[in-house]
């Protein structure tokens, strides 16, 4: 019995064990014994190369070796003894002595080729390039070159640079090294030999010397030239970032209960540790979300205002694996990334999000029975406000809704789980047909003034409070209602969420709709004088529908890691805080959710492969979708064909997918940990061909803006921002017939 079974038999009185909890979720077609069905020499056979996560492949070499020794062993074992070792001494000096001229020639082409590296081919293969005595692993790649400034105290800590690579031309390959040529000083160092540069060539040592009259060969043109001013800090008066994270939903929690003990050590450690993403943010729903099994709330009793019936142990939330997860999950962080622990002000911080209150609390919808007192159930919400009375000082309902938030966090933190913050409601402009409770900006405001601003700072002043929760594409409209000085309700504010979804759901939109209000709302802040230290989280973002698994189109898991890798970017260059996605875990088809809305996560949890099963799917017993989107492609395929693709085998063997998203997120989460700031960074045009108008930037003072520039020309609705041209689905657009904009790509019903 582990500690939180301990604590479950101490608080609810329920004996069941962690691992009973696990197996009442998914019908015990999994393999419980921790070594994945006794397949212990499965990777024996792999045959794919692969780099683990967080696992940088390097190779210490030298030019020349001058400490080789020759043994010759007839047994084959190398333990020659020393009349052998002195026999081949003598051999070698024979032949030398007599082929004196042949040996001088191999040393000399030796050492060229040792200092000047192996010539890359047309195809763009790469050259096993030395720098510095470390070898990179050899993957596809363009001619590199970086060019450190010393730093104001004279250390360019160059021995640090690189350049990791995760590319659909080598998906095998994650997070894999490219040898790149590091210029301090006005030089050019391969381990210990120097050579001279000139600023007008790029021949890089694979042309002429002298290119005045020949062109530089095409693989070895630069198609780019990325420009970052380390020495300047892009938001000095605004927060570090607090990193990046997931929901720890309960179909994330049941799809984790799912696996064996080796399928859950290893999402832990993919998603958390120091080999895998390192998340240190989270996000989790108060009451049920759609991804939930089904609709469930705390206290479900008519009339309770003082909230005697509120199950201060969340026995759901706990029974699910919820809490357990987060547990777990800030156990491994602390341990692992120790020094950003302690930046990040104590382990993970996770926020709680509520959908619905309890359907008693709530005003009735169209759909309700005529002359309902309250809503039937939490799913949909009346508009333009969900709580019976409105939200003025005089309303029960919003009293006792305030302090549900209140009792949901003392009972989290009972259980050892100390919720950072909140947000006011999930998606307040939208009542959908799942859990929803809609606001408008007055309302909302009103309700923060009122009643929950107070009662958080009486019951629990360290936990902050963000509004809005929704769509970029308003979230300026939101802030400049509430954050308002003149608002009563600005003053308890403590930062704004936004999610990346575009409003008109054309998923190939996602990511992009809204993107420059996120510069316009930074400008909000100054405008309205809002104080610094205002927080500005992503805090919800997935692909949709279903996974790039069950599709089996591998263009498409591609392009949603890409969008995943260009938004979090253009967060960032905005002036983000933070980035939170959608659940950290979900089953083949991108579930369980109540409603059928199924989509994509990082990783996926299959635990019948973890029993080597093949061409077969099994559906744990909480998924009631029943193949929305037809067969999971994904598992008629060998572990050797989807390692080939990109999901790697190791991880399969353990009942857990891993998707190229999850790799696209490491180039971020991993290298811009808590406590670290955006800098200045632009994307330019060489001087070695290309069109002038491929980048658009905009410069102030002779100095680029982060972000390519504030896009002054965001209006309501759909906007277009023109970046540099890189071919990706984001960039492959035309306009219809009915002059409107329309997206091309690969994804779904795209």
């Amino acid at each position: 019995m582990n500690q939180l079974s301990s604590l479950m038999a101490e608080k609810t009185g329920n004996k069941s064990t962690y691992d009973e909890v696990q197996e009442a979720t998914y019908n015990n077609t999994h393999n419980g014994n921790g070594n994945g069905n006794g397949n212990d020499n499965s990777n024996s056979s792999e045959t794919t190369p692969m780099i683990s996560p967080g696992i940088t492949t390097k190779q210490s070499t030298s030019i020349l070796s001058t400490e080789s020794s020759f043994t010759y062993s007839p047994n084959g074992n190398g333990n020659g003894n020393t009349n052998e070792l002195m026999t081949g001494f003598k051999a070698i000096w024979y032949y030398i002595n007599q082929n004196i001229t042949s040996v001088i020639i191999v040393i000399l082409l030796a050492i060229i080729f040792a200092l000047t590296g192996e010539k890359a081919s047309s195809r763009g293969e790469a050259a096993n390039l030395i720098e510095n005595g470390k070898s990179a692993k050899l993957i596809p790649w363009r001619p590199c070159q970086i060019y450190l400034d010393e730093s104001p105290n004279g250390d360019n800590n160059s021995n640090n640079v690189q350049v990791l690579q995760t590319s659909l031309g080598d998906p095998s390959t994650h997070w894999g090294a490219i040898p790149c040529l590091v210029r301090n000083e006005h030089e050019i160092k391969i381990g210990k030999a120097k050579f001279g540069y000139d600023e007008s060539q790029w021949n890089w040592l694979f042309g002429s010397d002298d290119i005045t009259d020949k062109e530089p060969l095409e693989y070895g043109m630069p198609s780019a030239e990325i420009k970052v001013d380390f020495n300047t800090i892009a938001f000095p008066k605004r927060e570090p970032i607090m990193g990046f994270g997931g929901a720890f939903t309960e179909a994330s929690a049941l799809n984790y209960m799912s696996l064996n003990e080796d399928g859950r050590d290893a999402v832990l450690d993919l998603l958390f540790g120091k080999n895998g993403l390192g998340y240190s943010l989270g996000r989790v729903h108060m009451n049920s979300c759609d991804f939930s099994v089904e609709s469930y709330n705390f206290d479900d009793v008519d009339g309770d205002f003082n909230l005697t019936n509120f199950d201060t142990k969340v026995e759901h939330d706990v029974m699910s694996g919820m809490i357990e997860m987060m547990l777990q999950a800030n156990s491994v962080l602390k341990k692992d990334w120790p020094s950003n622990h302690a930046k990040n002000g104590g382990g993970i911080k996770i926020m709680a999000s509520p959908w619905s209150p309890p359907a008693w609390m709530k005003l009735p919808t169209y759909k309700d029975p005529p002359g309902s007192l309250h809503a039937v159930n939490m799913d949909g919400s009346a508009e333009p406000n969900c709580l019976r009375e409105g939200t003025g000082p005089d309303s029960r309902y919003a009293a006792t809704w305030a302090l549900y938030f209140s009792k949901f966090l003392s009972a989290y933190k009972t259980w050892g789980v100390d919720l950072f913050a909140v947000t006011v409601q999930n998606e307040p402009e939208f009542p959908a047909p799942w859990e929803a409770c809609a606001y408008d900006p007055t309302n909302q405001a009103s309700f923060i003034a009122n009643h929950l601003g107070p009662v958080l700072r009486r019951d629990h002043p360290d936990v902050k409070l963000l509004i809005f929760d929704h769509n970029k594409d308003h979230a300026v409209k939101w802030g400049t209602s509430i954050l308002n000085q003149s608002n009563p309700a600005s003053e308890f504010v403590d930062g704004t969420a936004v999610h990346w979804y575009a409003g008109g759901m054309d998923r190939l939109l996602d990511g992009s709709q809204g993107q420059p209000n996120l510069h316009r709302f930074l400008s909000m802040l100054d405008e309205e004088d809002v104080k610094p230290n205002h927080l500005l989280l992503g805090s919800e973002a997935c692909h949709c529908p279903s996974t790039g698994y069950a599709g089996g189109n591998l263009k498409v898991a591609w392009d949603r890691a890409e969008r995943y890798g260009h938004t979090v970017l253009a967060d960032l260059a905005a002036g983000s805080n933070g980035w939170v996605e959608w659940n950290l875990i979900l089953d083949s088809l991108g579930g369980p959710n109540h409603l059928g809305n199924m989509c994509d996560s990082p990783l996926l949890a299959v635990p019948y492969r973890a029993n080597g099963e093949h061409n077969v799917t099994v559906l744990p017993s909480f998924e009631h979708s029943d193949f929305p989107f037809g067969p999971v492609v994904g598992d008629t395929r060998t572990r050797e064909e989807l390692n080939a693709m990109g999901f790697p085998a190791e991880y399969l063997d353990k009942g857990v997918v891993v998707q190229p998203m999850f790799y696209y997120m490491g180039h971020i989460s991993r290298h811009v940990r808590p406590g670290s700031r955006a800098v200045h960074a632009i994307v330019d045009q060489t001087d070695f061909g290309g069109p002038s108008s491929r980048t658009f930037r905009q410069t102030i003072n002779n100095k680029a803006i982060a972000g390519g520039g504030i896009n002054n020309l965001a209006r309501p609705g759909i906007e277009v921002t023109l970046w540099p041209c890189e071919g990706s689905t984001r960039q492959k657009w035309t306009l219809n017939v009915q002059n409107n904009f329309q997206v091309f790509g690969h994804d779904w019903l795209g």
